[in-house]
């Protein structure tokens, strides 16, 4: 008799308490297909306005609603669909695309890309960073250079790897990674299409991780180093 597949709730990674939009994760089995709701819930919920202090001349789209003490600094593009809540900070050349909704006192940073994703309350992405079709949980955070990666070389169905080496088909082809609530990824870290890094886990610099990583775990990533003399 085979194993039931495992599921992944979302509750098991996220404080939904800590998001506005917790309607996304309703009648979801699995955290991560709420990533297909993002785009028919900002076509029906979404409400344009601007109450941010604009820094310069930022590019807002028509499509795009921006809280109240959030500041968009000039050189930024905010293409939308997109949903900004309050007391955020989109900084000089922050490109935002389709499909993203972003929570309260959040941190959309230099040279960072955003695409078809949902970020908690508190979120820090300040620096360098790729976020396509990805989930990240409250107050969690992103080191310089880290890359969600979302699609496979072979464009295929992205599948979730077990830590008992099974898998788990999503059903997406474009899937970055599922961060839970407190997860720390560092400097130039790439995360594999399909990673789920669980509740106040940490992934070292430098590391190309793929899979679950269960909540409250390190993954190391040591490189060797040989020391040699220097000839004049």
């Amino acid at each position: 008799m085979s194993s039931p597949t495992p599921t992944f709730p979302p509750q098991d990674y996220l404080d939904l308490n800590q998001t506005a939009h917790r309607v996304l994760f309703e009648h979801v089995t699995n955290v991560w297909e709420a990533l297909d709701k993002i785009a028919v819930y900002l076509q029906f919920s979404l409400r344009p306005g601007c109450l941010a202090e604009l820094v310069g001349k930022p590019y807002i789209g028509e499509n795009v609603f921006i809280g109240e003490g959030t500041v968009v600094e000039h050189g930024a593009m905010i293409k939308g669909p997109a949903w900004i809540g309050a007391n955020c900070h989109v900084r000089n050349g922050c490109y935002v695309r389709e499909n993203v909704v972003v929570g309260d006192n959040a941190v959309l940073g230099n040279s960072c890309e955003f695409k078809n994703c949902l970020l908690f309350n508190g979120v820090q992405v300040p620096h360098f960073n790729y976020v396509g079709d990805s989930i990240l949980g409250h107050k969690s955070h992103l080191g310089a250079g880290v890359i969600l990666s979302n699609v496979k070389l072979d464009h295929g169905e992205i599948t979730v790897e077990n830590a008992d080496g099974g898998r788990v088909g999503s059903g997406l082809r474009k899937f970055g990674a599922i961060l839970g609530d407190h997860a720390e990824v560092g400097c130039n870290a790439v995360l594999n299409p399909g990673s789920v890094i669980g509740r106040n886990s940490m992934v070292y610099p430098g590391a190309q991780w793929r899979g679950v990583l269960p909540a409250d775990s390190i993954a190391k990533f040591r490189q060797s180093f040989s020391i040699l003399a220097r000839r004049s």
